[in-house]
């Protein structure tokens, strides 16, 4: 060897042994503000091909840069139930769990996340092998009496709903309700549920967590010539569910016993011929004004209420009216609001990007992508 190049690396040996080398800190840990801010998202990726490893990732809408945009993630193990809470720093998962990863003893729980760090603080094991598991539904699990109370969703295919003392950390009851499924916040501390022949059943509980009051409602629609989504916006203590055919049935759920309402069209009788129809998987949501925004498809045809479309239509609610119709840059299969005085629309595309736009004006803003996501069905609008 050259003694040139045999000096040279002597020389370099001294002065990695003379160098001072710091050890690299791990374990740190950055946290979110809380409550989060009004224009972030979690983006609800149920792994449809994978489902035992589903996530819930959190986003900043305003945001330009990748980097800046991806604010977190955590775990949703078997398209779990997902809400937060907007009184505690918490977040609420009901998961699924077998012993050997795909199969092997079955365990549910309810799995608390600090939202701060998104980790997870506490969990509550759920009764046995009978949390429902279906694509992500908004109305399958909500909170109440002042956020003590979490309501669950069970399919057996029995239907029922469990009540968690979220505070106390414990179960308080499992209510039935045969017949009828999801929850629909009713009342002062009740939920309601759509029932198979057209009806709806409500249920107060006491302070417990027991059943106090049962009420049904009269056969309001026919589940085969007048369907109704079963997805719906409340707007101040109204549930607002949108029909296959392009009606919508208001339901007044401030009270202990559900109120049915006038129905209105979203569509008039020239863009019937047309074809418009909505369609979607979560295809409406509210802002906090009050104005309703529903995805409509102009190809549609029986069974095509799932396919979304390329215009979202914002409506005043309250006078069942159309103010607005936004045109989507891509095509559209679910959309969420974000929350304050400049609520942002978010739409999932069949690319499984999200766009964003201004609510009130329609403008695009940006495309969120390459997040780490595969399929954010369903967004929520950070609390």
């Amino acid at each position: 060897m050259n003694i040139k190049v045999v000096f040279f690396i002597g020389m370099l040996l001294s002065c990695l042994v003379q160098a001072e080398i710091k050890p690299e800190t791990i374990g740190k840990i950055n946290t979110l503000p809380v409550p989060y801010p009004s224009d972030w998202v979690i983006a609800h990726d149920a792994a449809f091909f994978h489902m035992l490893e589903g996530k819930m990732i959190v986003l900043d809408t305003s945001a330009e840069t990748l980097g800046e945009q991806y604010k977190g993630m955590f775990n949703n193990s078997f398209i779990g139930q997902f809400i937060q809470s907007s009184k505690r720093p918490e977040m609420y998962v009901g998961e699924t769990f077998h012993a050997r990863g795909n199969r092997g003893e079955r365990t549910d729980v309810l799995t608390i996340y600090d939202k701060a760090t998104l980790a997870p603080i506490d969990e509550i094991v759920l009764p046995e092998g009978k949390l429902m598991k279906s694509m992500p539904e908004k109305q399958s699990v909500a909170l109440i009496d002042d956020e003590r109370l979490l309501l669950i969703s069970n399919f057996t295919p029995a239907s029922s709903v469990t009540v968690v003392d979220v505070v106390a950390r414990k179960i308080l009851s499992e209510v039935q309700t045969p017949g009828c499924a999801l929850i629909y916040p009713t009342g002062a501390r009740g939920f309601s549920s759509l029932c198979s022949n057209g009806a709806m059943l409500s249920i107060q509980l006491d302070k417990n967590g027991q059943v106090a009051e049962e009420n049904r409602t009269e056969v309001f629609f026919d589940t085969d010539k007048n369907t109704l989504f079963e997805k719906s916006a409340i707007i101040n203590g109204i549930a607002y569910f949108p029909g296959l055919a392009g009606q919508v049935q208001p339901i007044d759920l401030s009270k202990n016993k559900p109120k049915i309402l006038k129905q209105w069209s979203l569509i008039s009788a020239e863009e019937r011929t047309q074809g418009w129809r909505p369609g979607g998987w979560q295809l409406l949501g509210a802002d906090d004004s009050g104005r309703l925004y529903i995805l409509m498809n102009p190809e549609s045809f029986n069974g095509s209420h799932k396919d979304g479309g390329p215009e979202v239509w914002v409506f005043n609610a309250k006078k069942g009216k159309r103010e607005q119709r936004i045109k989507l840059n891509s095509w559209g299969i679910s959309l969420a609001l974000t929350s304050g005085k400049n609520p942002r629309l978010v739409v999932t595309t069949p690319e499984m990007n999200l766009e964003v736009y201004e609510a009130k004006t329609g403008k695009f803003i940006r495309t969120l992508s390459d997040f780490g996501q595969e399929t954010p069905f369903v967004v929520y609008p950070a609390q």
